[in-house]
């Protein structure tokens, strides 16, 4: 019996072991995903895969069946297609360009890396450019005979299935155009990426890690930033399995989309280590650092990225309150979802491993700080960013309601200070006790 709990615990280990490799490898694998060029190469590697079948099923079709069309018919469509997709390919890399030009110069340079990772704006570019890889090897194929005349009914309705999907990401890329990089669908943009992501770290509070309070711990040694860069991502799964493996616990020192310096401290170590510099290449991986922030596990820099389009529509070249008033009510929106990640009752997946929460005050200065000075001579601004953080104060959420009533009134003394028309300061005030007794 004692032989037989001893296979199931090890089954059970080796289990948790693979379950924690394939929810890194999944991570990377969404990481990878939102580049273009991965997606062009995995379209490009799909025409070569689909030319091969071709090779496998054409002896399967009968030769009377196989001679009806000829070989010219095929010849005629990719001749099509090579033509057409390079100067569509051409025409949708140059729109594609004058869009994040655009949107980075009227809203905000931040927002240039969400539309880059457009995923229909990727998948028309890959299929476009597959099609035209298509195209070519087929031609290729055809002129030093591997596709006789009298064998190339597959080749025609493969190529037919191509120029259909062609026909059919065309469509989707003009209706898509109509809004791509337009203010409304920017912002609706962000607010689905940044809830998304404030969900996915609630939902998993601390990234599955123990929530730790930033204090160091003692006899702790320290690892230490090998570059300068904004912490973008973290494998919490694999940070886990390296701490087991030396038998310590490893404290993040800085957040993700935080600013690390070089020989900064990144990571603090309680335990002895077998071998300190083994762990600390095996670490430093798994906190990747880069010279911008991403949205990826960074609720935060969604609700900057928002609060910077407000500000810019608040511009004198822009003059737009309208826009900075729509930012405010998506930023509550998402606030509104807000939990408090040490009081959340949950236990952590990851025992070695130690995050600090969210802290609610930075959530409401990068939502709200932006606006606030920028709008604060516009009477109606000030009016919807005093309702947006009176909801906020009725959140259930003792620190997020502390932080917005702080935020509040230090929005409501600045205001005060920049308003010179009596009217205006009369009419705030009002907004602010009526909020009060609502």
């Amino acid at each position: 019996m004692a032989i037989a709990g001893g296979i199931r615990i090890v089954g059970e280990a080796r289990h948790m072991i693979v379950d924690r490799f394939a929810r890194s490898a999944v991570q990377a694998a969404r990481y990878m995903l939102r580049k273009l060029w991965v997606r062009v190469v995995l379209m490009g590697l799909l025409s070569f895969a689909a030319l091969a079948v071709t090779q496998l099923v054409e002896p399967l079709v009968p030769a009377d069946m196989a001679q009806r069309v000829p070989g010219a018919a095929a010849d005629r469509l990719l001749n099509i297609i090579a033509n057409a997709m390079l100067a569509v390919t051409t025409f949708s890399l140059t729109v594609m360009v004058s869009v994040y030009r655009s949107s980075a110069s009227q809203w905000t340079p931040r927002v240039h890396q969400l539309i880059m990772e457009d995923a229909v704006t990727q998948n028309t570019l890959a299929a476009f450019i597959g099609a035209y890889v298509y195209a070519l090897v087929a031609i290729v194929l055809r002129e030093i005979g591997i596709y006789v005349d009298d064998r190339a009914l597959v080749l025609f309705w493969l190529t037919v299935l191509v120029l259909a999907f062609v026909v059919w990401s065309l469509i989707r890329w003009v209706l898509h155009l109509q809004t791509l990089g337009s203010l409304v669908d920017t912002t609706r943009q962000v607010e689905e990426m940044t809830r998304a992501q404030f969900e996915e770290r609630l939902a998993t509070p601390c990234l599955g890690a123990c929530v730790w309070d930033g204090e160091v711990p003692e006899g702790a040694t320290c690892l230490r930033a090998d570059q300068s860069g904004y912490v973008r991502h973290i494998y919490p799964d694999a940070l886990q399995e390296v701490a087991e493996q030396h038998g310590v616990s490893l404290y993040l020192h800085r957040n993700v989309g935080s600013f690390v310096f070089l020989n900064a401290p990144l990571v603090w170590v309680t335990g002895t280590a077998p071998d300190a510099e083994a762990l600390a290449a095996a670490v430093q991986p798994l906190i990747v650092l880069g010279d911008v922030r991403t949205y990826d596990q960074d609720p935060r820099f969604g609700l900057l990225v928002m609060s910077e389009i407000g500000s810019k529509a608040l511009s004198p070249g822009v003059n737009d309150p309208g826009t900075a008033i729509d930012v405010l009510n998506r930023s509550t929106r998402i606030l509104s979802l807000y939990q408090d990640e040490a009081g959340g009752g949950q236990s952590p997946q990851f025992d070695c491993l130690h995050v600090q929460p969210l802290d609610a005050a930075d959530l409401i200065m990068d939502a709200f700080s932006g606006i606030a000075r920028d709008g604060a001579g516009d009477v109606t601004v000030q009016q919807r960013l005093q309702r947006c953080l009176g909801a906020l104060m009725a959140h259930p959420d003792a620190e997020l309601s502390a932080a917005a009533e702080a935020m509040a009134q230090d929005c409501l003394d600045r205001a005060m200070e920049a308003l010179t028309w009596p009217s205006d300061r009369a009419q705030l005030r009002a907004t602010v006790e009526g909020r009060s007794t609502a």
